[in-house]
């Protein structure tokens, strides 16, 4: 038996990629699986990843709608249409481009958070009447590392760390239910990857001072996406019934529940502070040593200012 047999799953971006693996692993353990895709990424093919996971004997249907709020009420719909329910969704579909953040249009912006966050939501807003109905769920969304700071990727960087917000807060909105919403932030060269580290060249400087190696340097093999599927299906299993509310990097062979932020240094005065006592107490106690490390000054061969 498998683990998720008499259940049925909605992938987005499954047609190429993490979403692919996703798909595949979840209709191998048996789930019923809605596979979305749009189609525009290379060589991303919804119906070709359903048929495969039809060939092995599962059950799957495609649909290229767009995984945005216009869309998600569709993608849920082919689910419940197809299947009768929905018991799993797997956030995964992304947009993106890279852009110094003084010149980031309004439609590059509003494309990277429909998708990468309006997107996600709108999914759950969708599924959540379903699975609350059915007695409980699971959801995991797709963040990045790119939260943590990623320069030339502001938006992206913006959705995916918003997105951790949002999850949080589910998991504590819809717990009561059942329902289960995680995240993960997964590492894994694909044929997107490739692409943006081709288009992202000239901001390599920067982003190997400010944020270190990154995957260019990494074995494909030890980054495959299919090292990303096992523990996001795990996820959606009975054997992750308790697990709620949290944050996963996978990367490779390894899984890391991430720590939640804390207070790192606290200073309290009574009566609260003045910009002289501020001035007085805070570069010792509060923020000591710390400076900006990104200066012009300290690294001459970062890219100036364009002139005017």
């Amino acid at each position: 038996m498998g683990r998720l047999d008499g259940r049925v799953a909605i992938v987005t971006g499954a047609g190429g990629g993490i979403g692919r693996e996703h798909a595949l692993l979840l209709g191998r353990e048996g789930a019923a699986v809605v596979v979305d895709d749009i189609g525009t990424r290379t060589g991303a093919d919804a119906e070709a990843v359903a048929a495969q996971i039809r060939d092995a004997g599962g059950a799957a249907v495609a649909t290229t709608a767009s995984a945005t709020w216009d869309g998600a009420a569709e993608i849920v719909g082919t689910a419940v249409d197809a299947f009768g329910r929905v018991d799993i969704v797997v956030n995964n579909a992304t947009a993106g481009r890279n852009d110094d953040l003084w010149d980031y249009s309004r439609e590059e912006w509003d494309l990277t958070m429909e998708v990468n966050l309006t997107g996600y939501y709108a999914l759950m807003r969708e599924a959540v009447p379903h699975m609350a109905r059915q007695g409980g769920g699971a959801i995991v969304n797709t963040s990045s590392a790119s939260g943590f700071g990623h320069p030339s990727h502001g938006a992206y960087a913006a959705a995916k760390e918003g997105l951790i917000g949002l999850t949080r807060t589910a998991a504590m909105e819809l717990g009561r239910f059942g329902i289960r919403t995680n995240a993960i932030r997964p590492v894994a060269l694909t044929v997107q990857v490739a692409e943006y580290h081709e288009h992202s060249a000239r901001w390599r400087r920067l982003m190997d001072l400010t944020m270190g190696t990154g995957t260019t340097q990494m074995d494909p093999d030890a980054v495959s996406p299919a090292k990303v599927a096992p523990f996001v299906v795990w996820l959606c299993t009975d054997a992750a019934a308790g697990v709620n509310g949290c944050t996963f990097a996978v990367w490779g062979d390894k899984v890391s529940l991430l720590a939640e932020p804390r207070p790192k240094a606290t200073i309290e005065q009574a009566g609260g502070w003045t910009l002289d006592d501020l001035d007085r107490v805070a570069p010792d106690e509060l923020v000591p040593g710390l400076r900006n490390r990104w200066t012009l000054a300290d690294n001459p061969d970062l890219q100036e200012f364009p002139d005017a």
